[in-house]
């Protein structure tokens, strides 16, 4: 019998921090790129309320009847996030995929931090596989959540 993942967590991915330019990106090309990829994507342009910078409001349907939403901000090329909200880690694993495989310009460039474990109190970065499809990133997202239980 399958084991189903049920936990529900924000996720942020962001740049390495010892190279945070490495996706030398910015909201109109994300904007495009989900554009693209997610042809019936709702997409909105808005100031985030804690930077006061532009950000992206997005949802997407990753996998039929799979839906992300999330928020990028990309103020400037050496500053960039993507953040996707109350989510599972299969469904973080679909849209991590397309992110390393689709839009960033290194698959090796691409780390994240989930909110379930920040709030058990540890803000240490991980880094998304460089390859392997969205079943190998999930078990990696996994492995993230459960470490805040050990």
């Amino acid at each position: 019998m399958a084991v189903e993942h049920t936990l529900r967590s924000n996720f942020v991915f962001a740049p390495p921090e010892d190279t945070p330019a490495a996706w030398q990106t910015s909201l109109e090309t994300f904007r495009d790129a989900l554009e693209r990829a997610f042809p019936d994507a709702f997409l909105e342009t808005n100031t985030s309320g804690l930077r006061d910078v532009p950000v992206l409001d997005f949802e997407i349907e990753v996998a039929p009847e799979v839906f992300v939403t999330g928020t990028a901000a990309m103020p400037a090329s050496d500053y960039a996030h993507v953040s996707i909200i109350d989510v599972t880690a299969d469904t973080a694993a679909l849209f991590a995929h397309w992110l390393r495989d689709s839009y960033v310009p290194s698959p090796a460039s691409v780390r994240f931090l989930s909110s379930f474990v920040m709030e058990n109190g540890d803000e240490t970065p991980w880094a998304v596989p460089s390859t392997g499809n969205a079943a190998e990133i999930a078990a990696v997202l996994r492995s993230h959540l459960a470490a805040a239980d050990a």
